[in-house]
């Protein structure tokens, strides 16, 4: 087989998966929002089953809709014939995959849910097969071509289910304003958990954190700076609020009788700062608009005390980029 050959295979392939997806979403209905109201509703988990290739798909559902707010997880449909039942209960909601609707490993997932008065979304590909007979919401996907041209290997099929049960999770996401910051809480780990660090997770505080107030002294100040390490002080007035911030640039410009100045006379007022909720990442974009090394933090903006200091090799070592 040539080298166009392959390539024509491939992208037939692609073409008809793609061709079947659009077809899908223009096949959405009621039924959708349906088996969306019903999720929403549980009060407890959302159990995802599905034997074969659709078992693989099921997982990976389930997965997507865990990392986005929706408890879930998976149960094998012939371990639940074995004592995996007791995985689901009152208050929790099944989705069901078969491509036939007829799998046999489903029968004892679908009785149980009936026997219990576990309400059931099932998708498949066959309107008047059990699962969709005895589901409360039924997805059924549209007919289309398997990618192979026997038509008998499960593609075109597990895409469209895969790619609806996206869908069903974007929608809950979405419903529930899932976050990048709730997002992050469950993905601790790895370059995404970077990406997504808070600037509380990384800021320094208590007692490393360099704050002198408005009349210190500019000699304590410099000590203050040299003992933190950071090349910067916070200067806050009475009420221990951040007044201003000093830093190198602020003591260069200052040099002519520097020791017999305050720190009020040396510091720029009403400094940059950032709350700690945000992104690291969006702390690392100000510092490198502003072209600053450090940042204060504090619960709202320059009127408040500082509760935090991050510094840009911070972000570095966390890899936030």
């Amino acid at each position: 087989m040539s080298k166009d050959k392959f390539l024509a295979t491939g992208r037939r392939v692609i073409a008809r998966e793609a061709e079947a997806l659009t077809f899908l979403g223009g096949a959405l209905d009621d039924a959708f929002s349906d088996a969306v109201e019903l999720m929403l509703a549980a009060r407890g988990r959302l159990i995802i089953s599905g034997m074969g290739k659709s078992g693989h798909i099921a997982r990976k559902i389930a997965a997507t809709f865990a990392s986005t707010g929706t408890p879930a997880h998976f149960v094998h449909p012939a371990e639940a014939s074995h004592g995996d039942l007791g995985m689901m209960a009152e208050g929790d909601v099944a989705l069901v995959l078969s491509n036939s609707g007829e799998t046999p490993e489903l029968a004892d997932v679908i009785a149980y849910t009936r026997r219990f008065n576990i309400p059931l979304i099932g998708i498949a590909s066959r309107a008047n097969s059990t699962l969709m007979k005895q589901a409360d919401v039924a997805l059924l996907l549209p007919p289309a071509e398997e990618a192979c041209d026997t038509g008998i290997v499960p593609t075109t099929s597990t895409t469209m289910t895969l790619a609806l049960g996206d869908a069903l999770a974007i929608a809950m996401m979405e419903h529930r304003k899932f976050t990048p910051e709730n997002f992050r809480d469950f993905h601790p780990g790895g370059k995404l958990g970077a990406k997504l660090a808070k600037v509380g997770d990384l800021m320094h505080s208590g007692d490393a954190l360099p704050v002198v107030q408005l009349k210190t002294p500019m000699s304590e100040a410099l000590l203050e700076i040299s003992q933190k390490g950071f090349g910067v002080v916070a200067v806050t007035d009475a009420d221990g609020n951040l007044a201003g911030i000093i830093t190198d640039g602020d003591l260069r410009r200052h040099m002519d009788g520097l020791l017999d100045q305050t720190a009020e006379t040396v510091m720029t007022p009403a400094p940059q700062t950032i709350v700690p909720g945000s992104l690291a990442e969006a702390a690392v974009s100000i510092m490198n608009e502003r072209k600053i090394t450090c940042l204060f933090v504090t619960e709202n903006g320059t009127a408040t005390a500082p509760m935090g200091l991050l510094h840009i090799h911070d972000c570095l070592r966390a890899g936030v980029v």
